[in-house]
């Protein structure tokens, strides 16, 4: 667990841009009352964003996610069977519809 918190804890000091755009937006429960964790361990992978008590991940896809892969289904596959939904957004979702993003966000949470 230890190695998965030190590899956590250096995405988070080289983050991408989109990522940090949307956690200026989900930081300090500033999206309804969910509170949010980045580059967060669940598992034996470390997801982009979720949230503990809504039960939800959203991870932010660049161009290397841009096509399904086995790999990356997996790694769903795997975060669904612990409990947690896996909501994939795009970089350029993000940086053009963030507040489209961010409802979308809000309605998943709703829903759980």
């Amino acid at each position: 667990m230890e190695r998965f918190k030190s590899r956590a804890q250096r995405l988070r000091e080289s983050q991408t841009s989109a990522e940090a755009k949307l956690w200026q937006a989900l930081r300090n429960r500033r999206l309804a009352r969910w509170k949010f964790r980045r580059q967060h361990p669940v598992d034996r992978y470390v997801v982009d964003f979720v949230t503990l008590d809504g039960k939800l991940i959203i991870e932010v896809d660049g161009v290397t996610h841009s096509s399904p892969t086995d790999i990356e289904k997996d790694r769903t596959e795997v975060l669904e069977a612990c409990g947690f939904p896996v909501l994939r957004v795009s970089n350029t979702d993000v940086y053009e519809n963030i507040e489209d993003v961010l409802e979308l966000i809000e309605t998943s949470l709703r829903f759980e």
